[in-house]
């Protein structure tokens, strides 16, 4: 508990100093996003990917907070995945790249023994899918910590249950790095989490709650899942729709996000992300208490239907025409080179 408390508060620290060391260099290496008419340096994702990999590999090094065998490779196929969006942040990177990466991690990381073949499928699925469907979160400013935060807070309180004690700790690390983070992150924004810090938040906590489920029958574990995901996934099936009825290509740039359409509501920037953040946690709550048996099953439709609701209103709300995106998170990073 001490060690937990130390390493929570030492990861929030660490993150916030370094994400504002981390400023400048990206600015010079043109590593930049360009969000609502302004650029913005896009290495705060790896400075929470650094500081995690750093506290949580202390604690397993001194065998003072030991992962685990199935956690400490968790951990390592994340920083992979962190490596490659690192690659995708300073370059531009095709989408399928970027999937099959998650994927090979994914399969590198799923507990087989627990989950059979059938269920290994479907894990590798769902963590590539949640994974890049976190990605896209990274569209506004402070949403993605905000929902990351609140998901690893429900993903540890999981793990606890399950006596899943290097999961758990990793995973306050992750919210804790994840909150130094947003110390810069809030809007006005002044770095951004990245490909990197993305694709590494999301593969670290979908496959957390791949290895909690592990065991348990699909059926309430895909109810578990999408709980504790379920505005990543009311996110993509937005932007999914959205471009399939304006018949526009599913990878092209545009402003068909949560944020995007909550903002042409009236809502500030600010506004936006706290009502997307209650709603994120109101749903892992849900997801807390059926995976603890606090509640049945059925407490899951409530969940679904607001995320059918939510999304079939926005749907409504017609995209703006003729003007580039304030975003460049959708599909890619344009990057802004100096000079």
């Amino acid at each position: 508990m001490l060690y937990g408390i130390a390493a929570a508060t030492a990861a929030l620290l660490l993150t916030a100093v370094l994400a504002a060391a981390l400023r400048l260099p990206a600015r010079r290496a043109g590593i930049l996003d360009r969000r609502r008419q302004r650029p913005l340096p896009l290495l705060g994702g790896l400075a929470v990917v650094i500081v995690t990999c750093l506290v949580a590999g202390t604690g397993e090094w001194t065998r003072v907070a030991p992962l685990g065998d199935g956690v400490g490779r968790l951990l390592t196929a994340a920083a992979a995945v962190a490596g490659l969006g690192l690659v995708a942040d300073v370059w531009r990177l095709r989408a399928r790249v970027l999937v099959t990466g998650t994927a090979v991690a994914a399969v590198c990381v799923v507990p087989y023994d627990e989950t059979g073949a059938a269920g290994g499928l479907l894990a590798i699925g769902w963590i590539v899918l949640a994974t890049l469907a976190f990605k896209g979160l990274d569209h506004a400013d402070g949403l993605a910590g905000t929902v990351g935060v609140v998901t690893a807070f429900g993903a540890g309180a999981c793990a606890a249950a399950e006596v899943m004690d290097g999961l758990a700790v990793l995973l306050s690390v992750v919210a804790a790095a994840l909150t130094g983070f947003l110390m810069h992150n809030w809007y006005p924004a002044r770095v951004g989490l990245g490909a990197c810090g993305s694709l590494f938040t999301g593969f670290v906590l979908s496959s957390a709650v791949v290895f909690t489920r592990a065991g348990y029958d699909i059926g309430p574990s895909a109810a578990v899942v999408f709980c504790l995901g379920a505005v990543a996934i009311a996110d993509a099936l937005l932007v999914v729709l959205a471009r399939g009825v304006a018949r526009r290509p599913l990878l092209r740039r545009g402003p068909d996000h949560l944020g995007h359409r909550l903002r042409r509501l009236g809502l500030a920037p600010q506004g936006s992300v706290v009502l997307l953040g209650a709603g994120s946690f109101s749903s892992v709550l849900v997801g807390v208490l059926v995976h603890t048996g606090w509640t049945g099953d059925s407490a899951v439709l409530w969940v679904a239907g607001g995320v059918a609701f939510a999304v079939l209103v926005l749907l409504l709300i017609p995209a703006p025409q003729g003007r580039r995106p304030p975003s460049t998170q959708v599909s890619g990073h344009l990057r802004v080179r100096n000079g």
